[in-house]
């Protein structure tokens, strides 16, 4: 793996992604998701508010990066917040 260059938040970044998705799945295997509708403006289940956090989360970094010059820190701290709302009430 020494041509990729890894550093360690790099590496601790995917293995954090893939955590997550192991536990996910073998939630889901425990107890399957149903449907339903938070906040958001559609019916979703597990998977989708993952989906749309991992993906909104990835916009919030870039927003940060690109337009203040505030530490990432605080964007993660953000992201963490907005996925654990996402998460229960979305």
């Amino acid at each position: 793996m020494a041509w990729m260059s890894w550093t360690l938040p790099t590496a601790l970044f995917f293995i954090g992604i893939a955590a997550i998705l192991v536990s996910m799945t073998v939630w889901q295997i425990i107890s399957p998701s149903v449907e339903r509708r938070g906040f958001l403006p559609l019916a979703t289940t597990r998977g989708d508010r993952l989906f749309i956090g991992l993906l909104s989360s990835a916009f919030i970094h870039l927003a940060f990066v690109a337009l203040t010059s505030v530490s990432i820190a605080i964007a993660t701290v953000l992201c963490a917040l907005w996925m654990i709302v996402l998460m229960r009430w979305g």
